[in-house]
């Protein structure tokens, strides 16, 4: 099968930045949540996006919130999106046909939705003046579109430098995203809101994890290329 991403610096800068991306994420927030004493965070209770309220303590949708390094992760978050969005612009050869072209818009969609997230928060002052609507969109655009993104890369994973069984991992990931959405809607909406934190992370994770598979995977394809340049690419996903 032929390649469809790019070839050289660029796809070795763009691998790099689309892996580092959930790391800088994960780091915030394992940063932020430690940070939050008062009462203690909880990562199976709590709100993901309630790590980013900076300010004074307040009750919003439900939970107390006092984060004290909000910034910290607002900026994990703004930085994910941005490298998710400049990687996949490196990575991806758009002329290479249709499936490139739709993993490149479902990176933008991811990153621009994580990072509004980052930028507009889930805070009750956000609620009254209507930009909460930007929060919601870039939080529920980032968990369809990054989990139909880890699809769309595990079923093309071959071509794109995945082994077969990251190929596998990539789709499954992005399937148990996509179902895990409609549970933490219904667990949302019907306000039971039961371990939200838990259901959240359901949807999110994958998406991460499946980014971070991405960004190794076209790493080490790059760099077995360097080495070995006449080596066919089924070669490696049969390794």
């Amino acid at each position: 099968m032929n390649p469809i991403v790019r070839s050289g610096a660029a796809a070795r800068a763009g691998a790099l930045l689309i892996l580092v991306g959930p790391l800088v994420s994960w780091g915030a927030e394992f940063i932020t949540a430690a940070a939050w004493q008062d009462p203690p965070y909880s990562p199976l209770y709590n709100w993901v996006s309630h790590l980013g309220l900076t300010g004074p303590p307040q009750t919003a949708f439900g939970q107390v919130a006092n984060s004290p390094l909000g910034a910290v992760m607002d900026t994990g978050w703004v930085i994910y999106g941005t490298l998710l969005i400049v990687g996949a612009f490196l990575v991806f050869d758009p002329r290479k046909g249709a499936r490139p072209i739709i993993i490149m818009i479902l990176a933008v969609l991811a990153g621009a939705g994580v990072s509004l997230v980052g930028i507009f928060q889930g805070s009750n002052n956000n609620v009254d003046n209507g930009l909460i609507a930007f929060h919601t969109v870039g939080a529920q655009g980032v968990m369809l579109a990054g989990n139909i993104m880890a699809i769309a890369v595990g079923t093309g994973g071959i071509p794109i430098g995945l082994t077969r069984g990251r190929s596998i991992a990539s789709t499954a990931l992005g399937t148990a995203g996509l179902i895990a959405f409609p549970l933490f809607m219904t667990d949302v909406f019907t306000g039971w809101r039961w371990n939200i934190g838990m259901f959240e992370r359901a949807v999110i994770y994958p998406i991460m994890i499946g980014h971070a598979l991405l960004g190794s995977s076209v790493a080490a394809t790059q760099r077995h290329r360097a080495t070995h340049p006449l080596a066919p690419l089924p070669a490696r996903a049969e390794s």
